[in-house]
């Protein structure tokens, strides 16, 4: 097995990057992003890793330079969080569309305005739909982990697209926590050498993401979305394996006592240790309590959400992002839509809380159960979604 070591994770996340031997990293900085490209930075400038870094002048040509390098079969790596995801926006999309297997870690943080360096999840929602395989970690060591993963998952010729690693910002990147560090050995039997299905040679000249009319376009969606939606037990099958070298093995949904549960809470990323605090307690008080934890978001975990959530009254799902004018979080509107036609539905009752970084506690998320057992007996009114905090 690997070295065990406390570490900044920010600094893990780099390390596992250097690992993989990526041969070009292209970045720009913004807080809480920030620790893991200066980390790659150092170890290219001191001859610890034998790859490109490309300090670009913003996010839009970071991804930019990104989808050239993947095209000419480099193993491709990026980062970035919040304004600057939004920036580089533009790009995000073409590089799914023309299947590069970029890795991309997301430090998660909350848009403007007002001005936020702190954590939610409204950067990543807001690229929900833009065609990357995309994951929640929960801890360092899974983030350290899912660097491995994804760049064999991307790459695995089967599948042949981006990965988006989503971690929480500050919550997971600016801390230390003790994480196992893989051995080269480990590395080498992981993860093989990457062998593009498609690269740009000027020998050989051809167009790539060029002008689709509309006789083709729709043709071209259907067959990216038909590519991600059979992505899946590829990503399956990596899990499984990563399992076989580190012992650790990740599953697209995980629960927490959800034996006799019958109100459930449902988080993604690092929220779950939290939520699973407030289980136990409310377990304690003999309350049928439990948790799902939401790992895999595209493509989304239909069959592993309702096996998870089966005998289950109600679904308590906590969200970090507003669908503005909508039907509250976008996590609870992409459950309600699992469940829909569905025999044994349970009540989803959507709670918004944590957005820029502000704290819930362990205590806030007994009070939420507390008011979602005064919904089911009517003691309070049904809601759809509900605001947790705000202030009078």
């Amino acid at each position: 097995m690997g070295k065990r070591v406390g570490v900044e994770v920010s600094i893990a996340a780099a390390d596992a990057v250097g690992m993989a031997n990526v041969d070009v990293v292209a970045a720009y900085p913004i807080t809480p992003q920030t620790h893991i490209v200066e980390h790659l930075s150092d170890l290219v400038a001191n001859g610890k890793l034998d790859a490109e870094f490309i300090p670009v002048e913003s996010e839009h040509s970071a991804m930019s330079v990104c989808c050239g390098s993947s095209a000419l079969g480099a193993r491709t790596f990026t980062c970035t969080s919040s304004q600057g995801l939004a920036l580089m926006n533009e790009i995000v999309f073409i590089a799914a569309s023309m299947r590069l297997p970029i890795v991309m870690i997301l430090a998660n943080r909350s848009l403007s305005g007002p001005l936020s360096i702190w954590n939610d999840h409204t950067d990543v929602m807001s690229v929900r739909d833009c065609g990357w395989i995309q994951v929640f970690t929960e801890t360092g060591q899974e983030v350290f982990d899912h660097v491995m993963w994804a760049f064999r998952v991307a790459e695995d010729r089967q599948v042949s697209l981006p990965v988006i690693i989503n971690m929480d910002g500050f919550i997971l990147t600016h801390v230390i926590e003790p994480i196992e560090f893989w051995d080269s050995a480990m590395v080498k039997q992981y993860l093989p050498d990457f062998s593009p299905i498609n690269v740009l040679n000027p020998d050989h000249p051809t167009t790539v993401g060029g002008f689709g009319m509309p006789g083709i376009y729709t043709e071209a969606k259907v067959a990216q979305n038909e590519a991600l939606v059979k992505s899946k037990p590829h990503i399956l099958k990596a899990w499984q394996e990563l399992g076989a070298v580190t012992g650790r093995y990740y599953q697209p949904v995980e629960t927490y006592k959800i034996d006799g549960a019958e109100t459930v809470f449902l988080s993604m990323g690092s929220t779950g240790d939290t939520v699973a605090m407030a289980v136990d307690e409310l377990r304690a008080q003999g309350k049928p309590a439990g948790l799902i934890k939401l790992r895999l978001w595209r493509p989304f975990p239909f069959e592993e959400l309702r096996l998870a959530a089966r005998g289950v009254k109600r679904l308590i799902i906590i969200d970090r992002a507003v669908s503005y004018g909508g039907p509250g979080g976008p996590v609870a509107s992409e459950i309600r839509s699992a469940f829909y036609g569905e025999k044994e539905m349970p009540v989803v009752t959507n709670f918004i809380c944590g957005l820029a970084g502000r704290d819930v506690t362990p205590e806030d998320y007994i009070a939420i159960y507390s008011k979602s057992e005064k919904m089911a007996q009517g003691q309070v009114r049904q809601e759809d979604y509900v605001f947790y905090g705000v202030r009078e």
